[in-house]
């Protein structure tokens, strides 16, 4: 698909941009020019805005939300959408996407281990080849832009979106984040560095509408913000040149991002001297006071160049052109927003027409699969292995209990396939389940694997499979971290409780998108494997738990003992050393 945009007013003016030459000339209507810029710094949801609302209102961009999809989910379905919207575009829309953990709104499409995973592998050449893989799936489907990666440092692992972050250090944070997005725009996709700014330093119970933290409000000294929060954008702008930036829903002492002049234009655009185009999140500037007139005028003057806005995108777009004509945004800072839309798009090569998708073979593809069994494999973290009943044997007789033991759904967590995650396999039929990787060692080396609990007495130990339930984003908020708490899924007691009873070793692995509470369950465990929301490569377990690869993870979070995760963070200043189970850092290997 390679796409030349019609040489409208808008080709003219962009002359000197594109080819840098003198621009053509043509007799034109100043309402006409200010129309045509504001539009481009519109983007709507796709549900809301079809190839045929082009004819009236070229708008900038188009996104899917999480789970917003054509109807037939196939590789060139999403292809002819994108083209759909090219074609009736005077300039080509910039198509952009959540593929936070490869390219995980597409059917069938390969499911890496979540942020907090690749943390607790802590491997930048990982972590790189992994932004190559989702870059080319996403370029397969024809899509240009992809909202990742998160380079939140969170504090408090309460938060809902800690899985999105790959650990509470600036420092890990920084490489991983800026080798993602090497490889991602390796592949000529738009990266993120996303949410600016201190989303993740927000405080418990300062949460926006129901949360609880989502969208709080971060109250830090500037030096602190600076040292911990902006740290990981040095990285992402100087290094890696990371071609877009969204702003958080949160705030900084009570002040919304995006409003923040200070953070948004004097640090992020003249300090940091970010080139790109700037991003508001999900209908985000509704937060700010006044009317939608005045949210818009109040975001784009503190340096928001594109406006995320799903359903009443044509409202924005309409109060945006009469605010420039009323002066209350200035054409100065019009034309700094357009500049650097097209400025992303030249860069994509959505301006001269050479941007061309890679081929749908790419979607999960073996290579693809190996890296994310790979990914898996080193995100494991060993806690605890008494008396070495790790690594199995290839022939054990095995019983796996637990709501985690055949659930792909569960193992890849929120943003996989619709925005909240899945609760089954049904919509991950790639995947392979922990009871699949398990079943297929077992098969060729004399081993069992059952999950009816009546033929306890015949096996040879307990592999208890614990999970969270799915979520994202502030549903994910938790108040109890305890294993029967907040988000977990249902069965992980009464599986908890049966192993206790069983008095056969007992091997326990947590899928989960962050540390939960296991200090008083832990000594009926003889061993305790963390494998995160490992995605859809449950083999990569398997790998590790039979002896073939040794664990190599280590914690990117302390290990809390109780609810309260504000002073656990190994960063954090009054930090309660008395509560913390395991420290930042740790993990054990095989000897």
């Amino acid at each position: 698909m390679i796409i030349r945009f019609k040489k409208t007013l808008t080709f003219l003016l962009l002359g000197a941009l594109v080819t840098g030459c003198a621009p053509q000339q043509p007799v034109v209507n100043d309402d006409e020019i200010i129309r045509e810029k504001a539009l481009q710094l519109v983007q709507a949801e796709r549900n809301n805005f079809t190839s045929s609302n082009t004819t009236s209102y070229n708008l900038g961009s188009v996104l899917s939300g999480g789970g917003s999809r054509p109807a037939n989910d196939s590789v060139n379905s999403w292809k002819a959408m994108v083209e759909a919207y090219q074609n009736s575009s005077t300039i080509p829309v910039i198509y952009g996407i959540d593929a936070v953990h490869g390219h995980n709104n597409l059917l069938g499409a390969t499911i890496f281990p979540h942020n907090i995973g690749l943390g607790a592998a802590n491997d930048e050449d990982l972590v790189r080849r992994i932004g190559v893989a989702t870059g080319k799936e996403v370029s397969a489907t024809g899509i240009h832009w992809n909202f990742a990666p998160t380079l939140a440092v969170v504090q408090d692992i309460r938060w809902g979106r800690t899985y999105e972050s790959y650990s509470e250090n600036p420092q890990v944070v920084s490489k991983l984040g800026a080798a993602y997005i090497q490889g991602l725009q390796s592949t000529g996709i738009a990266g993120t560095a996303k949410h600016f700014l201190a989303d993740g330093g927000a405080v418990f119970g300062t949460g926006s509408g129901n949360y609880l933290i989502d969208q709080g409000d971060t109250q830090l000294e500037e030096a602190e913000l600076r040292d911990i929060h902006l740290f990981p954008y040095l990285a992402a702008i100087n290094e890696a040149d990371v071609l877009t930036v969204m702003i958080s829903y949160s705030s900084i002492d009570g002040n919304k991002m995006h409003a923040s002049k200070y953070w948004i234009t004097d640090v992020l655009k003249g300090e940091l001297g970010f080139k790109g185009l700037v991003i508001s999140d999900w209908e985000a500037i509704h937060q700010l006071p006044g009317s939608l007139y005045q949210q818009v005028v109040s975001s784009m003057n503190a340096g928001v160049d594109m406006l995320m806005q799903p359903a009443n995108w044509k409202e924005t777009a309409d109060a945006l052109v009469r605010a420039v004509k009323n002066n209350d945004i200035t054409r100065e800072r019009l034309d700094d927003a357009y500049n650097r839309v097209m400025y992303v798009k030249e860069q994509l090569g959505l301006l001269d027409g050479t941007y061309t998708p890679h081929d749908e073979s790419v979607i999960y593809s073996s290579e693809h699969q190996a890296l994310a069994r790979e990914a898996v494999s080193k995100s494991l973290v060993l806690l605890k292995n008494e008396k070495d009943v790790l690594p199995l044997k290839k022939d054990a007789k095995i019983l796996l209990i637990g709501p985690g033991a055949d659930n792909a759904g569960l193992a890849s967590g929120g943003w996989t396939y619709s925005w909240q995650g899945e609760t089954s396999n049904a919509n991950l039929p790639q995947a392979t389940t922990l009871k699949e990787a398990f079943e297929a060692v077992a098969s060729q080396h004399g081993g069992m694997i059952t999950t009816d609990v009546s033929l306890i007495n015949e096996v040879d130990l307990v592999i208890l499979a614990l999970a969270e339930t799915s979520y994202s984003e502030g549903f994910g908020d938790a108040s109890d971290l305890s294993l029967s708490g907040s988000l977990m899924a249902p069965g992980n007691q009464e599986a908890i409780d049966f192993a206790k009873s069983s008095r056969k070793p007992v091997v326990t692995i947590l899928t989960a998108g962050r540390p939960r509470l296991i200090h008083e369950e832990l000594k009926d465990w003889d061993a305790m494997v963390m494998a995160w929301l490992y995605g859809s490569e449950a083999a990569g377990i398997t790998d590790v738990l039979y002896g073939d690869i040794n664990f190599t993870g280590k914690l990117p979070f302390s290990w809390p003992k109780s609810s309260n995760t504000d002073k656990t963070s190994s960063l954090s200043t009054n930090r309660d050393n008395d509560d913390i189970l395991f420290d930042f850092g740790y993990g054990l290997e095989y000897k």
